[in-house]
């Protein structure tokens, strides 16, 4: 093989020789700095002991990397065209398996039950039109994963990681941090990529908790109380939560709870949306 996989030299090569170019429906941006990939799979702290997932794995820039380090790696891949390139650039190893399937249709869980591994890592550059359902996807059905190591839209990273009365704060950071501790840990120019997409990205790493650590009376509840907190940024909690219940209900809630009437959703902590959710079991 001419060289490392994520280069521009090569990948400008494997697309030439080939015929193809990035697809915009896959979402395909790979990239072409060798240091930025080799920091994602550093940032993962994969080893011998560790299954890693990759979801979209291009010409296997990112994935020769976590062959090296990691005990196997479980790559999904929906390009057709690009399975047989995966293969020829991967020839060196042995401890990989690609499946030419969409993410979102398969049984993620059932894909992990062939192999043996304590430690489930998700390590990816993910393309940017599907991030969030693939995230809530991994969150909600496969336990098994730990760490989430992700190269997404900048936008997207820093909601996902965001802090109360910030404007990344929403619905979707709340998800995340009920499941896990969400940081950005690196930023990455639109300019590392071919071909160039139009916003810049930030590398995500979620650690999921080793154990529960939060216990809402009603879960299903409580997170239907933080999406309709959030249906309207600009609107206060009161007015949100006034489309689903009765407005005096809630304005009785906020002042038993000493939360002032013109709070707004994006105020308010994990512990505060716990502690809403169970006042309004407990007064069902």
């Amino acid at each position: 093989m001419p060289g490392k996989i994520g280069t521009e030299t090569e990948i400008n090569r494997i697309l030439k020789s080939n015929k193809l170019s990035a697809k915009k429906k896959f979402g395909q941006n790979f990239l072409k700095d060798e240091s930025i990939l080799s920091k994602i799979r550093d940032i993962s702290e994969c080893d011998k002991d560790t299954l890693v997932i990759e979801i979209g794995p291009g010409l296997g820039g990112l994935t020769e990397l976590l062959c090296e380090k990691a005990g196997f790696v479980l790559a999904y891949e929906i390009d057709n065209d690009l399975i047989e390139i995966l293969n020829n650039n991967l020839s060196r190893f042995n401890n990989y398996e690609i499946i030419n399937k969409d993410i979102l249709t398969v049984d993620v869980n059932k894909d992990l039950d062939k192999y043996n591994y304590n430690k489930i890592y998700l390590v990816a550059n993910l393309p940017y039109y599907i991030t969030t359902p693939i995230i809530t996807k991994l969150l909600t059905e496969v336990e098994r994963i730990k760490r989430y190591v992700v190269l997404l839209q900048k936008e997207v990273a820093h909601r996902l990681a965001g802090k109360p009365s910030t404007k990344d704060y929403g619905a979707i950071t709340l998800a995340i941090e009920y499941r896990g501790s969400a940081k950005v840990m690196l930023e990455v120019n639109r300019n590392a990529f071919i071909p160039a997409p139009n916003v810049d990205s930030s590398v995500l790493r979620i650690d999921i908790y080793d154990e529960r650590k939060y216990y809402p009376k009603d879960e299903k509840l409580f997170f239907e109380l933080i999406r309709l907190a959030f249906t309207q940024r600009r609107k206060t909690l009161l007015n949100n939560l006034g489309d689903k219940y009765p407005k005096e209900f809630i304005a009785k809630m906020l002042e038993d709870n000493n939360y002032k009437p013109s709070i707004r959703g994006e105020e308010l902590s994990i512990d505060d949306y716990i502690k809403l959710s169970d006042y309004i079991v407990d007064k069902r």
